[in-house]
């Protein structure tokens, strides 16, 4: 089988506001470039179910859980933090999204698919094991990687977080987890404002402003391969955030498209040679709508090829 994209019309409800960056056009954005690309007919379109609070409970504190059901509204919003907000169908937004990654696990694990793709939202890495933040409800690639371990059996999963923002909260999740190799690249200082404790399988690398493709490239060639590598991943997830564009007005990293089809080769290598080339990349964040659906593209194509 093809690729498989993953998605569901559902998770276009999540609307907080003409202003908000985190939009319903980021979608549609990513579905109109993979037509004029030609890469639309080379995919197998799937619509996702909802994840259940089962799904969630594996990541998420049950009280979080039950408490973010509990504060759904009827009318108006809700702020769960200063820039993270519900509506009454953002929670079925976040279910949808949550679910994508289930189903994007069952059918790369079953061996229907050997790759995956969710163009999902809202995003996830920045939602910790208690707490909504950074736009981000439920933690999507860490409840993909929870369903990997405790159905399939995994004891190595690789999770790449290539976000311009540090992927705070899926380290949270697993931090005490060494069966969970998490690496997440990231603008500091800049939100959300830590440079990450990190450990023996918590990579960090927090680079400076105006970092360029070709400084990114040599950090993560100089600090990551060879560890992901040796860890030999059953599973790579890719955490797949596409703000470190240099189109991208939400931060001050200077990467192109090259760069995003650099980092998914290399991982697809090393996909390749331990686990049968196995990846599934959920979307983070990306808010140039251009250059969001350019790099969505190379980065399918990338894992495709």
């Amino acid at each position: 089988m093809s690729l498989v994209f993953i998605s569901h019309p559902n998770c276009a409800l999540h609307d907080v506001g003409n202003e908000h960056p985190e939009s319903p056009e980021r979608l549609d954005a990513i579905n109109d470039r993979l037509i004029t690309s030609g890469l639309d007919f080379s995919l197998v379109k799937l619509q996702a179910e909802p994840a259940t609070k089962q799904h969630l409970y594996r990541v998420h504190d049950q009280s979080y859980v039950d408490e973010i059901f509990a504060k759904t509204p009827e009318h108006g919003m809700v702020h769960l933090d200063d820039d993270t907000q519900m509506m009454p169908r953002s929670l079925d937004a976040a279910l949808y999204a949550a679910g994508a990654n289930i189903m994007a696990v069952d059918k790369v694990m079953s061996g229907e698919a050997k790759q995956a793709f969710c163009a999902v939202r809202p995003p996830g890495h920045h939602a910790e094991r208690d707490k909504a933040m950074g736009f981000c409800i439920f933690n999507n690639v860490a409840v993909a990687a929870a369903h990997a371990m405790e159905v399939y059996g995994l004891e190595r999963v690789a999770i790449i977080d290539f976000d311009v923002h540090h992927g705070n909260g899926t380290e949270n999740i697993f931090f005490d987890d060494p069966r969970v190799l998490f690496c997440s690249s990231y603008q500091y200082p800049f939100y959300p404002h830590n440079v990450g404790p990190g450990n023996a399988h918590i990579l960090n690398l927090p680079l400076p402003p105006g970092t360029d493709g070709d400084s990114w490239q040599e950090a993560i060639t100089e600090q990551w391969l060879a560890k992901i590598d040796a860890f030999a991943p059953q599973l790579v997830l890719f955490s797949a955030g596409f703000d470190a564009h240099f189109e991208d007005d939400m931060a001050h990293f200077k990467l192109v498209e090259t760069d995003y089809h650099w980092i998914t080769k290399e991982m697809k290598k090393i996909a390749d040679k331990h686990c049968g080339g196995r990846m599934i990349s959920t979307l983070e964040g990306g808010y140039n709508y251009s250059a969001l659906g350019r790099s969505v593209a190379v980065h399918i194509k990338a894992m495709m090829d």
